[in-house]
């Protein structure tokens, strides 16, 4: 067992008693026939949401897909969504900060950044170079954190709803066994060595260990916002290999790839909009990116 995996198994357990402890003193009310709702912040939680509520009652989506967070916005709709909710499920102010105000108050809403059970990363620059005290907040994309987010998913809607909990137990161990399933498979096909690419802004950071990759350049910090000329100079004066691939949230104008030639695009949404199951959306993208570099 590597220390991370302990270390994550140690932290989903400390996350359970905290998680027992607050959620007793919001269970006053008695649960009625229905089950009770559960809200999730973002499309990538929520696949990861259905994966544990397979066979029951699913989960509130707030957001929509293609509002990770840093953008898009809440409706009034969602609030009393908010409200009514048992629990509320989000990541946290670093990446969801348009629900900061709603939800950073709020007695029924848990933040996954404030348990220490999962693999973080530092932001990086446009270079490639960590930046201090910061952190890379998509975390989902790390197979082990998209385990350790199922797990504590499964003990959150067990006590929301616990005629479900062997169900969403069960659920949280068959999504384990698949997506290891799917990264070994991923891993079968990678190289022996970390393969260079860019990033039209650094998303990615959480699958480059599972896929051997080496990020050596981003063209912006934001996918809202072109790069600067000075940059794309400094990524074609650095390049590391004669052509590169460009992985991007959308699709990049055909005049930017025309001032990075040689270069192979691939679209890839960091919230995993194009997909229906995380698994199989997991193993798109990585197949897809693979083949981009290859």
């Amino acid at each position: 067992m590597n220390s991370f995996f302990s270390h994550s198994l140690r932290s989903i357990i400390i996350l359970q008693r905290l998680l027992i402890t607050g959620i007793v003193a919001l269970s006053c009310l008695t649960l009625s026939a229905q089950a009770a709702t559960v809200s999730v912040s973002n499309y990538p939680l929520f696949l990861l949401s259905q994966a544990v509520t397979e066979g029951a009652p699913p989960a509130k989506q707030l957001l929509q897909a293609g509002e990770v967070g840093h953008h898009g916005s809440i409706s009034p709709g969602d609030i009393k969504a908010i409200q009514d909710s048992k629990f509320v499920v989000w990541f946290g102010e670093p990446l969801e900060n348009n629900l900061a105000a709603s939800l950073n108050s709020a007695p029924n809403a848990i933040a996954l950044f404030k348990f220490d059970a999962f693999n973080r990363h530092p932001l990086r620059d446009v270079k490639g170079e960590a930046i201090t005290g910061t952190l890379d907040p998509h975390i989902w994309l790390d197979p082990e954190n998209a385990k350790a987010i199922t797990r504590a998913l499964a003990v959150i809607h067990s006590h929301a709803n616990p005629q479900y909990k062997a169900l969403y137990q069960a659920n949280a161990q068959k999504f384990a066994k698949r997506l290891d399933k799917g990264v070994l498979a991923t891993k079968q096909s990678t190289a022996t060595k970390a393969l260079p690419y860019w990033a039209y802004h650094d998303a990615y950071q959480y699958m480059e260990d599972s896929l051997k990759l080496q990020l050596v350049g981003s063209l912006s910090t934001d996918h809202h916002l072109a790069p600067k000329a000075s940059q794309l100079r400094w990524l074609n004066e650095k390049r590391p290999a004669k052509q590169m691939c460009l992985v991007s949230p959308s699709a990049p104008a055909k005049g930017l790839l025309a001032k990075l030639q040689p270069v192979k695009s691939t679209v890839q949404a960091e919230d995993m909009s194009t997909s229906k199951d995380f698994v199989s959306g997991w193993q798109s993208m990585a197949q897809q990116i693979r083949q981009c570099i290859a």
